[in-house]
């Protein structure tokens, strides 16, 4: 017979419904977890979300962004900035 093959005659229905309902799980949560770093790593945020994100100030964020804190993308005159970025410049305070 084949390497990979399951027989099935051994099993009784509530075993192959247990068998193929777990598998079904197992594929949609390592798929859920992929799609939420996707989706996630490249979402852009307004100048208010970032702010209300990072619950500051407008002006604050304009201060940051023209340290080099953190960068900023533009289209025309609108400015935007990646999520996985801000993560990023967020630093682990010391004890």
């Amino acid at each position: 017979m084949y390497k990979n093959s399951i027989l099935l005659s051994q099993l009784s229905p509530d075993q192959l419904k247990e068998l193929v309902g777990s598998s079904v799980q197992n594929q949609l949560s390592e798929f859920s977890k992929s799609f939420k770093t996707l989706q996630t790593s490249d979402e852009l945020l307004t100048r208010e979300e970032t702010a209300e994100f990072l619950k500051i100030d407008l002006s604050t964020l304009w201060h940051w962004t023209n340290k080099g804190r953190i960068k900023a993308y533009s289209i025309s005159s609108r400015r935007y900035y990646k999520k996985t970025e801000i993560l990023e410049a967020l630093k682990p305070l010391k004890k």
